[in-house]
């Protein structure tokens, strides 16, 4: 055989192309396994000797089969492994070949007993732009594979095996093979039944699989039917709050006694809680637009300096009203950061509004970025009233609100750090927190910098 054939050589071809050929079934890597194994446990069970001709896929669970064999015999049987590359002595050696490379086979060959198994590696039909084919190709067999124990079908295999060695691999093939003239008909019987036992396991194995995933999956709904219970029911806690406040100052505006004092403190009151009411439906409402059309938003490239310095200049008034010292660096010269579209803006809103808020009279607050590893870092830093160590962690969870001890001055919706997280995971930007109560607290927000 010239190299050219060799290189062309098809042992999956060799079986089929031969007069009244074995039947090819669709498989796969564990329905494989289960064959090799079976006719393992066969050989082990009779105690026959033989000698293999293998090329199995690459895994430690394929050698562990015949390493299983050669323990039992006592290593008295004869195994050739092929491969392509080895530097190992005990691997031979193929000759480059496309069609060998997608093949795989298991040859036994004894007095008693020859069979051969040969798998061959289907090709992946890629299908862009329909995700319903590409689930449906999952289901799709990886392997096409057959099986014979005609002597003659395996002894041109074999012919066909030898051909592919390359020049510097020893001949593997002994002077004189001795097949049997036919199998009894019992270790037929009893590679079939353990052929069964094997599929079984297979099928015990699958079934335990899809009930530990309809479990988990289980344990998914249950636990987000929890936080949609827990969710609901501190929502109805947050709308009830400022209307009992409400109710509470109508009910004593229509007391006969009041004094244009009260009554302008009751209205100021109304006010308050009106305002508290909107503020949280407005934030219930932007969280709820987000949750929805998140993974429809498209990512963009932004520089910080386009837009902080924006953000921090609608703040000045605020935070010189209040006596604080706002300061900003962000340099015009840090790349451009990957982020939701419009994302940054808000995220810069609600984290400096947070610490503006937070901070008392004569306090400072300061903005500064800088390039981290694969991102840019833009930090927030405020000498405000502090977070404790056991409320951190709780803090981008909705409703939630810092203790202080002027709650009603400082009241918002409690979703503002809610909303912050959610953009920065759509992204693959992150928020860490640095805080101590009366010493003031450090957000630091990473973005993605944009390569290439």
């Amino acid at each position: 055989m010239n190299d050219t054939l060799r290189k062309q050589l098809s042992i999956y071809q060799l079986t089929v192309g031969v007069e009244a050929p074995p039947q090819a079934f669709p498989s796969n890597p564990a329905s494989l396994l289960a064959l090799l194994r079976s006719q393992i446990d066969l050989l082990i069970e009779q105690k026959i000797t033989a000698t293999f001709w293998v090329k199995l896929p690459p895994g430690k669970v394929w050698q562990a089969e015949l390493e299983r064999y050669q323990s039992a015999m006592g290593e008295v049987g004869v195994i050739n492994t092929y491969r392509f590359k080895s530097s190992q002595d005990n691997y031979l050696q193929l000759l480059p070949n496309y069609q060998l490379r997608r093949e795989y086979f298991f040859i036994v060959v004894s007095p008693q007993f020859c069979n051969l198994i040969v798998a061959r590696r289907l090709r992946k039909k890629s299908q862009p732009g329909n995700s319903n084919k590409a689930k449906n190709n999952k289901k799709t067999p990886s392997l096409v594979a057959v099986t014979a124990m005609e002597a003659r079908i395996i002894q041109q295999v074999l012919e066909g095996i030898q051909q592919a060695i390359a020049p510097e691999s020893l001949p593997t093939l002994p002077a004189e093979l001795i097949y049997p003239s036919t199998i009894e008909p019992a270790l037929i019987s009893r590679l079939l039944t353990k052929q069964l036992q094997r599929q079984n396991e297979i099928n015990r194995q699958i079934g335990n699989k899809r009930i530990v995933k309809l479990k988990e999956q289980n344990q998914k709904l249950q636990n987000r039917d929890q936080l949609k219970e827990g969710y609901l029911a501190s929502l109805c806690q947050e709308l009830r709050t400022p209307l009992t406040h409400m109710k509470t100052a109508l009910s004593l505006l229509n007391s006969p006694t009041l004094k244009p004092p009260q009554r302008l403190r009751y209205l100021q009151m109304l006010n308050t809680q009106c305002d508290r009411q909107s503020i949280l439906i407005t934030g219930l409402l932007d969280l709820i637009n987000l949750e929805h059309h998140l993974e429809q938003i498209s990512l963009e490239l932004v520089r910080l300096s386009d837009v902080v310095p924006g953000v921090v200049s609608t703040y000045l008034p605020v935070a010189q009203e209040k006596g604080i010292i706002l300061a900003s660096t962000i340099s015009p010269d840090l790349p451009a950061v990957c982020c939701v579209t419009g994302g940054l803006k808000q995220i810069v809103n609600n984290l400096l509004h947070n610490s503006i808020k937070f901070t008392p009279k004569g306090g400072q607050v300061s903005i500064k970025a800088r390039i981290y590893g694969d991102y840019v870092q833009l930090e927030f830093r405020d000498t405000g009233i502090g977070i404790a160590e056991s409320e951190i962690s709780k803090i981008f969870d909705c409703f939630f609100r810092v203790r202080s001890g002027t709650a009603e001055e400082l009241g918002g919706a409690g979703l503002g750090l809610t909303i912050v997280k959610r953009l920065l995971s759509r992204c693959g930007g992150s928020i860490l927190v640095r805080s101590k109560p009366d010493e003031g607290s450090t957000f630091i927000v990473q973005l993605l910098i944009k390569k290439g």
